[in-house]
């Protein structure tokens, strides 16, 4: 589905039904959801110096927020904008309120047209290609790396952890002593920005425990949004269930598509019927990818059926909108689901969970810990002269029941749950890793502990929290943990 353009005074601005995660400033988090599209381009023109002043933009911010904003009762009536610095800044103090409540934790965001644009059409980003976890205090360990970047390439993997980070041999300090110093900022900033050829030196004890230094560059890498290595498997349950399709999805991105639909195709062909969709990390991406997950594992559903409705403030509902179901020559018809799902897991995951739960009920599990809560969703405004895109929260999702404002997460809503920690000791797609396995007992109908009191405080104990920057860019927000 192509983004539909929308013209007002100089600027083209772009409108694309998003869900979107913490960009933006403070505390970031994971996600978003975005309709495909051409945008305004792969190019920009120069800033002109009249049209990108701090104050046109900032006006610019403003109109676009009172035009489209899903909570305009929150926005301050009157904010002086010579009192902010920056565009960013701006942006922070018309949202606060509604942060402040909860119904808008940064997913209102200032970004780039054409980073987002080379993200969403081929997973272009720089870093290193590895997802990095944290306890916060003294650890850091990977906890995945891509296929394509030079973190793999040179045999940093799943499980390693990081020990020390400088720019040369001479200069290395312990991870241990940045987080105690700097807290998770000091570690971020020792990693180096993430610009081409930005190399550090790094001590790695690799899972075998063997210590060595690695001299490591950050290089343009385009993220494969399903692992040729483990991404898409037929799992044979060694506690006598049978098979079971597995798929991990990392992000929802145009190339998804064709990766998606060849694995549900194997699936079909091996008569598949108990699938796990591991989510663990996936903080969102475009809504037709979404939509496509639902297909692909709603070969039972009717084209009457709705997968999500959406829902615009009252005076913008010209744009509200159903998506319906429609089955395709790959969908499959599962009598069980497993959703492994994180606090990282955001947006498009979310939606497509959501979406399943009324015709699947208690034949579908979400495994692991609690979702991160995101059931808002944006458009996106384009000043194009200035490469500023604004995405703004503008509206709300809901499943065919109606239900939705899943702010504090999914685990309340669903009717099943098996409590599960992230297992970085073992491979992802690996029947021993702890969540996996679980999500093993649940489509074998073996029991398990719900997602909730002793469970869940045990699960979110385990040292694997996302490592994500304040202001993360594109391919962060929608690869938590990225670098």
């Amino acid at each position: 589905m192509k983004m539909r353009r929308v013209r007002s005074g100089v600027s083209a601005m772009v409108l694309a039904a998003l869900l979107a995660g913490c960009g933006g400033g403070g505390s970031s988090g994971p996600g978003t959801i975005v309709q495909p599209g051409t945008g305004t381009g792969t190019t920009t023109p120069a800033p002109t110096s009249s049209a990108c002043t701090l104050r046109a933009r900032q006006d610019w911010i403003l109109a676009t927020m009172r035009e489209w904003y899903l909570f305009p009762e929150t926005l301050p009536t009157s904010l002086n904008p010579s009192g902010y610095g920056t565009a960013d800044e701006y942006l922070d103090a018309l949202t606060a309120t509604a942060r402040a409540q909860g119904r808008d934790r940064y997913f209102t965001y200032l970004t780039s047209i054409a980073e987002e644009t080379a993200y969403y059409t081929s997973g272009s980003s720089a870093g290193f290609g590895f997802r990095l976890a944290s306890d916060g205090s003294s650890t850091l360990t990977v906890a995945e790396s891509f296929e394509g970047g030079n973190a793999l390439q040179a045999g940093i993997d799943r499980g390693t952890q990081i020990l020390a980070i400088g720019t040369s041999n001479g200069d290395l300090r312990d991870v241990s002593t940045l987080f105690s110093t700097q807290g998770t900022a000091g570690v971020q900033a020792a990693l180096g920005p993430d610009t081409n050829g930005t190399t550090r030196v790094l001590r790695v004890r690799d899972p075998n425990g063997a210590v060595r230094t690695v001299t490591l560059a950050k290089s343009d890498f385009t993220l494969t949004p399903v692992s040729s290595r483990y991404g898409a498997q037929i799992l044979t349950d060694p506690n006598g269930g049978g098979r079971v399709g597995y798929v991990n999805l990392r992000t929802f991105i145009d190339t998804a598509d064709p990766a998606l639909r060849s694995a549900f195709a194997n699936f079909k062909a091996q008569g598949i019927d108990k699938v796990i969709v591991d989510l663990r990390y996936n903080g969102g991406g475009l809504v037709s990818i979404a939509v496509l997950f639902g297909n692909l594992l709603g070969g039972g559903r009717a084209t009457t059926d709705v997968f999500a409705y959406t829902s615009f403030r009252p005076e913008k509902s010209a744009n509200d909108k159903v998506d319906r179901f429609a089955p395709q020559p790959q969908s499959l018809a599962p009598t069980r689901i497993a959703f492994i799902g994180t606090r990282s897991t955001a947006s498009a995951s979310e939606l497509v969970i959501n979406g399943m739960l009324p015709y699947f009920r208690a034949n579908l599990g979400l495994i692991g810990t609690n979702t991160y809560g995101k059931p808002v969703g944006q458009v996106a405004i384009d000043k194009s002269e200035c490469d500023d895109r604004l995405r703004v929260i503008a509206f709300a999702t809901q499943n065919a029941n109606r239900q939705g404002s899943y702010f504090n997460g999914l685990a309340s809503n669903v009717e099943a749950s098996c409590a599960a920690s992230d297992d970085l000791s073992q491979p992802l797609g690996d029947v021993r890793e702890a969540s996996v396995k679980a999500a093993l007992d649940f489509v074998a109908g073996r029991s398990c502990s719900a997602i909730g009191g002793f469970a869940m405080a045990r699960a979110a104990s385990v040292p694997n929290e996302l490592l994500s920057p304040e202001r993360p860019n594109t391919a962060q927000r929608e690869v938590p943990g990225l670098f």
